[in-house]
């Protein structure tokens, strides 16, 4: 296992992750007026921090898989041919261009539409999607050719576009209930998680469908190996933990939203909140090892089952 690989391709899947979910719940979930209050402005700062870490991940993605592409044995033996030659004779060097420049619209919208939220929030969610949809020129989708290329292409982009929305709604809700000291915020909360539903309903089932398109695409009918270092290992402990992150969504959209919308009508929210803290903190931590697990699963050989 290439773990530098591994590490850069995490904090990748992570950083783009919020950036694309995070103002695309504002868009969603905020009014206009909770689009232009300390929340939104909170927002919009993470973002802006998000497109500049992802803009220099992105560069030292590049330097990684130039690195390993020539053998090099450290990175200043690295020269500028190899970097010219990614980037204009490969797939995946067409990909990082599309990233780098849509994480610097994106920066560009955090910075100077500060006092146009809606615009601001639209711009960074479309570069953030196509910053994110480049990650699939990084795994297994891009290995293939013809139709079955397009189409697996086409199904990991779903899933990471999926992956994001349900990633930056959990950061969403962390800072909403961080802040909820107050029976306005609490409200806040309680409202968009209960408006949460639809949105949630619509990501597990793009990340099922999509789920299963890529496994046929990777292994077919057959049953992987099932050893903790094989690729068939790694994918089954991601899916127990997206069965976990199932059960916590459950809970928390027929038990802790309920109870939370009670507690802002009695006035009496503080245990409801920490409750409802604690699941989004478990919930974001699995959410985490699973993005772990994709970049691990990302490099790994099917064939090694």
């Amino acid at each position: 296992m290439d773990w530098a690989t591994v590490a850069v391709r995490f904090a990748l899947y992570l950083d783009l992750a919020a950036l694309f979910g995070l103002p695309l719940f504002a868009l969603y979930a905020l009014r206009q007026e909770e689009r232009r209050s300390p929340i939104g402005a909170s927002f919009a700062t993470l973002c802006k921090v998000a497109a500049t870490l992802g803009i220099v991940l992105s560069f030292v993605n590049i330097a990684v898989m130039a690195k390993g592409m020539t053998g090099a044995a450290s990175y200043t033996e690295l020269q500028g041919h190899v970097f010219e030659m990614i980037v204009t004779g490969t797939a995946f060097g067409t990909a990082w261009i599309v990233r780098v420049v849509a994480l610097f619209l994106c920066l560009l919208a955090a910075l100077f539409l500060r006092n146009r939220p809606l615009s601001q929030f639209s711009a960074i969610t479309g570069g953030a999607a196509f910053a994110l949809a480049t990650l699939a020129w990084g795994g297994h989708g891009a290995m293939d050719d013809g139709v079955k290329g397009y189409i697996h292409l086409a199904s990991d982009i779903a899933h990471l576009i999926a992956a994001g929305a349900w990633f930056g709604a959990l950061i969403a809700f962390v800072v909403l209930s961080r802040t909820a000291a107050t029976p306005n915020k609490v409200a806040l909360l309680s409202r968009t998680s209960n408006g949460f539903a639809q949105v949630g309903t619509m990501v597990v089932a793009t990340l099922v469908v999509t789920g299963v398109v890529n496994y046929w695409m990777i292994i077919g009918l057959q049953l992987p190996e099932l050893s903790l270092a094989s690729y068939g290992g790694l994918l089954l402990f991601k899916l127990a933990l997206f069965g976990i992150m199932l059960l916590l969504a459950a809970a928390n959209r027929f038990h802790l939203s309920p109870q939370l919308e009670h507690a802002v009508r009695t006035g009496d929210h503080v245990v409801a909140v920490r409750t409802l803290q604690r699941s989004l903190t478990i919930e974001t931590g699995a959410a985490t090892l699973i993005l772990i697990l994709v970049a691990s699963l990302g490099i790994l050989s099917p064939m090694q089952m």
